[in-house]
């Protein structure tokens, strides 16, 4: 939803909104210079330059002070609560833009957020503080680009976040030199806590960018890990008993991360799942496993371009080999069975083999009893009915 053009123009914003709402709903006698005038209507500031004042009728209470030069509201504005105190200054362009310096306050006069703006956008240092003084957050806002660089702090002064930029922004209201690694030969070590003075995460940073983070659970144990190493970054996710369920390989490129690795573990820690991708980002394999540690199925990729092969192989909780697949990959597409899939029992005997054409049809299908016997052995026909194979 779009500000008003009237709140834009006065470069309110909606928490300073709200905490003026009753001064708002006020009747509000304006002067300017000494003379009577009405800010709604145009034709009582035409041309005229000043500040001008606005008072409550009922009270007295001033607020709001605001500068027009020839008829047109630019400079100095200034906004009051219902008791009269400061509670927001700030200057604007001809085209009701912030410009220069803009703070607000508590109504103790504390500073709560003090930046300066050109024509409407941050530049430099933007900070903001708790009513006790203490620094809440600064930022820095760069040109082109935005807000480059970040640190928020908890009311005990502790940090409680940190974002960094390719050098040293922040200080003098925050030092990010060490910090953000642009000090020193070996990456920075940063701890960030909650409100409660509970630490929440570790991170390090090397000339301004994030190589390490772990975050932790409210019982201290870890509950996600990140490092980076020159072109790999690999993650890891834990449950809340310390227990590592997932982690994640990436090759780091100069447009993006590409998965190499992945893999998936139990609650006890076991591996259950793994998957690889080439350097291109092409899967390789996918395999997984029964909580016993022997092998559910493999999934291998090979080949290249357009059409790749993919054998499965699955495996009973023994260890013992329970079906053979094939399978053509063609782009994007869902694979092809290919060739001829087996099954076998428990003893590794073969009891099932199904035959398919280019096009992944089923075209010939057999079955054999535990003794080696042939039980079945059908022609399958496009339609779906079959008939007895013909020796």
């Amino acid at each position: 939803m779009k500000a008003r053009p009237a709140l834009a123009a006065l470069g309110l914003v909606p928490g300073l909104v709200l905490g003026l709402a009753g001064a708002a709903h006020a009747v509000q006698d304006c002067e300017l210079n000494g003379q009577r005038v009405d800010p709604a209507n145009g034709s009582t500031t035409a041309g005229k330059s000043g500040l001008m004042r606005c008072k409550e009728r009922d009270s007295g209470v001033i607020q709001r002070e605001q500068e027009l030069k020839n008829g047109v509201f630019m400079g100095l504005m200034r906004f009051y609560d219902e008791q009269g105190k400061l509670a927001k200054e700030q200057s604007v362009d001809e085209k009701g833009n912030l410009q220069g310096r803009a703070r607000e306050f508590a109504p103790s006069g504390q500073v709560l957020r003090d930046a300066n703006y050109d024509h409407g956008s941050a530049v430099g240092l933007v900070r903001s503080f708790y009513p006790s003084g203490r620094l809440r957050r600064v930022s820095f806002h760069g040109e082109p680009g935005g807000e480059r660089a970040v640190a928020e702090f908890t009311e005990r002064g502790q940090l409680s976040a940190l974002r960094c930029a390719d050098q040293p922004v922040l200080a003098p209201a925050f030092d990010d030199a060490r910090p953000c690694g642009h000090s020193g030969t070996v990456p920075s070590r940063v701890e960030l806590f909650d409100s409660q003075g509970t630490l929440r995460s570790r991170l390090g940073f090397a000339a301004g960018k994030r190589v390490r983070a772990e975050a932790f659970y409210d019982n201290g144990q870890p509950s996600a890990q990140m490092e980076q190493t020159g072109t790999q970054r690999i993650e890891r996710h834990f449950s809340s008993e310390g227990v590592k369920r997932r982690e994640v390989v990436s090759l780091l490129t100069e447009r993006g991360s590409i998965r190499q690795r992945e893999a998936e573990f139990s609650e006890r820690g076991t591996l259950v799942r793994e998957q690889r991708w080439s350097p291109e980002g092409a899967p390789l394999g996918d395999d997984s496993y029964y909580l016993n540690g022997q092998p559910q199925s493999k999934s291998v990729y090979s080949g290249s371009g357009e059409k790749r092969a993919l054998q499965v192989t699955e495996y009973f909780d023994n260890g013992q080999r329970q079906a053979l697949a094939r399978y053509t990959v063609t782009g994007r597409d869902r694979p092809v069975p290919t060739g001829t899939h087996q099954r076998f029992n428990e003893q590794g005997r073969l009891v099932a083999e199904s035959t398919f054409d280019a096009k992944g049809r089923v075209t010939r299908e057999r079955t054999w009893g535990d003794d080696g016997e042939v039980q079945r052995d059908d022609e399958v026909f496009e339609d779906g009915s079959r008939k007895a194979y013909a020796r």
